[in-house]
Formats: structure tokens, C-alpha cells, sequence
């Protein structure tokens, strides 16, 4: 399953278990862009790269909302020595870490299992 594909069907599960949360996936990440619509979205940005793919506009458990950077099932994030398996990743962590510290949830999910069993956990609770 492509990135794209596992957006929608998380997206679906969304809208089917949690039909009054309101969510937004980026829907330029993930597929194969040409060099003016990827400069574009670039630009709609602010010029900033590793931004996640999707975000949950729902407080929950002492959190403004959640943010999820998606990767299909099987993409390993880091290497056997610990390390980042790209500089593309640590990009993408970075993000995820400064949007920790400004309150907000924000997780990796590999594939559709764990990105299902974050949301459960963080909105668990509606």
C-alpha cells in the first residue's frame, strides 16, 4: 500500500468512528508531484519541509490536538545502529518534536494498525 492510499483509508476510518472530529491530510504528501505543483506547495508551507501528514483538530488528554507523520506498512524509520534510516526522517522527527513542546500530540504511524491504535488512544475518550 503507497503512502497516498493508506492517507485515505485512515481518513475513511475517521470519518466511519469518529464522525464529528474534525481532521485535515495533506494531500500533496505521498505522491509524485511535478517540479511546479511540488514548488508551489513548498511555497503554501511557508518554505518549511517535514511538516505531517495528517492533523486532528480534537483536544484531548492535555493536548491541542494530535499530528501524525503516516508511512505505509514495512518502511523502517530507523536503522539497526538507532539512526535515522534518512536525513528526510530525522526532518520529519524534528517537526514532530517542536510540535510536542508547543502542546500538541505528534507521532510517526507505520502503516494503517498503528496509525488506527494512536487515534483510538488519543481519542479514546469521545
Amino acid at each position: 500500500m503507497k503512502e497516498s492510499d493508506l492517507q485515505v483509508q485512515v481518513a475513511d476510518y475517521l470519518r466511519l468512528r469518529y464522525p464529528d472530529v474534525q481532521f485535515h491530510s495533506d494531500f500533496g504528501s505521498g505522491i509524485k508531484l511535478t517540479k511546479g505543483q511540488a514548488m508551489k506547495q513548498y511555497r503554501q508551507n511557508g518554505g518549511r519541509r517535514g511538516w505531517p501528514d495528517l492533523f486532528i483538530a480534537e483536544p484531548a488528554k492535555g493536548h491541542h490536538g494530535l499530528f501524525i507523520e503516516l508511512k505505509a506498512k514495512g518502511v523502517r524509520l530507523k536503522k539497526k545502529d538507532g539512526t535515522w534510516a534518512s536525513s528526510h526522517l530525522e526532518e520529519q522527527n524534528e517537526v514532530l518534536n517542536k510540535l510536542q513542546r508547543k502542546g500538541y500530540a505528534a507521532y510517526f504511524a507505520v502503516g494503517f494498525e498503528e496509525a488506527k491504535q494512536i487515534i483510538d488512544d488519543y481519542l479514546g475518550g469521545i
